[in-house]
């Protein structure tokens, strides 16, 4: 397994890993800075969008507590032009490519369709259903082929795509087949699995009997394990992987292993599943205090941890405001986008609402 950054804060480059470290090596104090910024960003976010919930304002939450290195250090390694499909939890990728954490919560809140324009952020849609943005994302980078944007050495043309899934999704059949397809084409992806140790009260080593970052060598697929709470070999990683993608050798496959603190949404109850010894010894790995010591080692002081806490509590309460000021938006809105111009049968459907919604409001 890839570790860069050990829990106690102590960096280490093994020699077998030299080629990640030099990624490392690269990087500037405003790159490591930021990585720690928005790990914990995410983390003010999550935990806020989760009291908002729990206050009736959202009707669900999905946490990420504890996977802030893995979608951070991962969101920042891709090139401008790359396309991410995400699942449902991939937050703090989101803050990565710009995406408004409002259009997150509108979501979550039912009082939009979609929330963000995936072709201005490269960041598609939350996909629910587990899996299938796997199969999008294969399609996409055939596509991306296709199209002669592979391969050129040329950054403003070529480009590859990241799909981000969890250890339980690797049992859908939309995986297994997305693998294949991606190997015998040599598509330009990378599959990046958040192996967190629970699918929603299943343990993963209920889920395998092979280490998951082996499931995709029966396809053609290599991998590797990182330690998904460590942010800088989380980074290292993806970005060897996806340039090696971009530049024409297909398909790869990261498992990052990680550990979901918190619930599996906001409608479970992780305490009826899970020991809290385990939870703790997973919190004696938390990605953002290591980090922190990491960076005061490299001599960053406690003005920056400081404004980092106060960025936070900004964003809190501007979030937080927002979600208390939304609209619920009229019935009728969900014909708004079916078809792109209008259609008779859309809006016989319409009228045939906005009058039932009238004589319904007559007998109240």
């Amino acid at each position: 397994m890839l570790q860069l950054l050990a829990p106690d804060g102590t960096y280490g480059v093994p020699q077998e890993y030299a080629e990640y470290g030099e990624i490392i090596a690269n990087l500037s104090e405003f790159e490591l800075t930021r990585l720690y910024r928005d790990m914990a960003r995410m983390r003010r976010f999550d935990t806020e969008a989760t009291a908002l919930q729990r206050q009736g304002q959202l009707g669900l939450w999905v946490p990420a507590i504890g996977q802030e290195a893995a979608q951070i250090g991962s969101g920042y390694a891709l090139a401008k032009n790359d396309h991410i499909f995400p699942s449902y939890r991939e937050h703090g990728v989101a803050i990565t490519h710009g995406v408004e954490l409002m259009s997150i919560l509108k979501l979550m809140r039912g009082v939009n369709h979609g929330g963000w324009d995936p072709e201005e952020t490269r960041f598609h849609q939350y996909a629910i259903v587990l899996g299938s943005q796997v199969l999008h994302a294969v399609g996409y980078a055939m596509g991306i082929k296709l199209d002669g944007k592979v391969g050129s050495d040329d950054p403003e043309n070529d480009l590859a795509v990241i799909s981000y899934f969890g250890d339980g999704a690797t049992a859908e059949g939309d995986v297994s087949e997305s693998l294949l397809f991606a190997a015998i084409n040599d598509a330009p992806i990378i599959f990046f699995i958040q192996n967190n140790q629970w699918a929603i009260s299943s343990n993963v080593a209920d889920q395998t009997r092979v280490p998951l970052y082996k499931r995709g060598v029966g396809f053609g697929v290599e991998g590797m394990q990182v330690d998904g709470n460590d942010v800088l070999a989380c980074y290292a990683a993806t970005k060897i992987h996806m340039d090696n993608a971009r530049g024409g050798k297909g398909p790869f496959l990261i498992e990052a292993m990680t550990y979901r603190i918190g619930a599996h949404t906001t409608s479970d109850d992780p305490t009826k599943y899970r020991d809290e010894l385990e939870v703790e010894s997973w919190r004696a790995k938390d990605p953002l205090a290591r980090f922190e010591i990491f960076l005061r080692r490299q001599g960053i002081g406690d003005d920056f941890f400081e404004e980092v806490v106060r960025a936070g509590d900004e964003l809190a309460a501007d979030i937080r405001s927002q979600t208390f000021a939304l609209k619920t938006p009229g019935l009728e809105n969900i014909f708004d986008h079916v078809y792109t111009e209008p259609h008779p049968e859309i809006d016989r459907q319409k009228a045939w609402l906005l009058a039932y919604e009238k004589q319904m409001g007559a007998h109240e």
